[in-house]
């Protein structure tokens, strides 16, 4: 019987050569991300941090896509019907004030920081898309490696609000975490490893093996030592503020989510009016096919 991880509805947890694989396990809905999904990762995560049959974490997605974000369409709250079973009016709603949604992002940001403070390394393996919450989950691993044509980015920044968990300013400097969040463009993996945003891209064919080797090669280090590399390096992303940022990246982002702008604004109207997936298709479709493209980076070969 493990003893974090009770049950799961939402993952697959193996453990195999002293490698942990958790796998978020909701491919008809594209591994979108909800309460309910995220505390039992935080399980998982804690489980394969406890047990010493394990060295080192992939964390992957089945299907088609790592993550494509959270789940806005009726399963957010982590309810089948999206209604809780108890008086919402006792307790913080999301949008009501600052306050109320800073401290209900601060509970989801929790479940992720995880992957941050936990001791044993994990790496993301990133197939299809990686997107808005997706690369939540993605960039507070240890390593990201990916397929060449998979698609990385965070389109809700054009209407919806700011990263609330935010580690692009680390992996890609200020000027292209500007770049990323001012326009919600995505990035292709062949081009998102040119940046530094992932440590290795790969064809999609190659990515199991490329995952795999590198798990392989990690776990031979006993644990102790493999925390040891981590927390050190971990703790000078302290030093350059990281943890501090994640608590201002949250407040940033409720400040955003209050914003009466005339693009969150009509974003919500055409929610109400058409439908999540004609929303998103509206708020989209002046950016064109809303990928990067970068001068030094339009020679290269295209995604297929």
């Amino acid at each position: 019987m493990n003893k974090h991880l009770r049950s799961s509805d939402y993952l697959l947890f193996n453990v195999e050569n002293r490698v942990a694989r958790i796998t978020l396990n909701r491919p008809d809905k594209r591994n979108a991300l909800h309460p309910a999904l995220l505390a039992e990762l935080r399980d998982a995560l804690l489980e394969a941090d406890d047990r010493n049959d394990v060295n080192v974490v992939i964390l992957e997605g089945a299907g088609k896509d790592f993550c494509a974000g959270y789940d806005l369409a009726g399963a957010y709250a982590g309810f089948k019907d999206g209604t809780p079973p108890w008086d919402e009016s006792r307790y913080r709603t999301i949008n009501k004030s600052v306050d109320d949604d800073c401290w209900n992002m601060e509970q989801t940001q929790k479940l992720n920081m995880v992957l941050f403070d936990m001791h044993k390394p994990v790496i993301a393996k990133v197939q299809g898309n990686c997107l808005a919450g997706g690369t939540d989950l993605a960039l507070m691993c240890d390593f990201i490696i990916c397929a060449e044509n998979a698609k990385i980015g965070f389109p809700a920044a054009r209407a919806n609000g700011t990263p609330p968990i935010q580690m692009w300013m680390y992996h890609v400097g200020p000027q292209w975490a500007k770049r990323m969040m001012m326009t919600g463009d995505n990035l292709w993996g062949h081009e998102a490893v040119r940046i530094g945003l992932v440590l290795d891209a790969v064809p999609v064919e190659q990515l199991d093996d490329a995952v795999n080797e590198l798990a392989r090669r990690i776990s031979f280090v006993d644990a102790e030592l493999l925390s040891s590399h981590k927390r050190i390096i971990n703790a000078a992303l302290e030093l350059q503020g990281a943890r501090t940022l994640q608590r201002f990246a949250v407040e940033m982002d409720a400040r955003a989510h209050l914003s009466q702008g005339p693009r969150r604004t009509q974003f919500k109207a055409d929610m109400a009016e058409m439908g999540l997936k004609d929303a998103l298709r509206k708020r989209d479709e002046p950016y064109g096919d809303g990928m990067v493209k970068a001068h030094w980076l339009n020679g290269e070969k295209g995604a297929e």
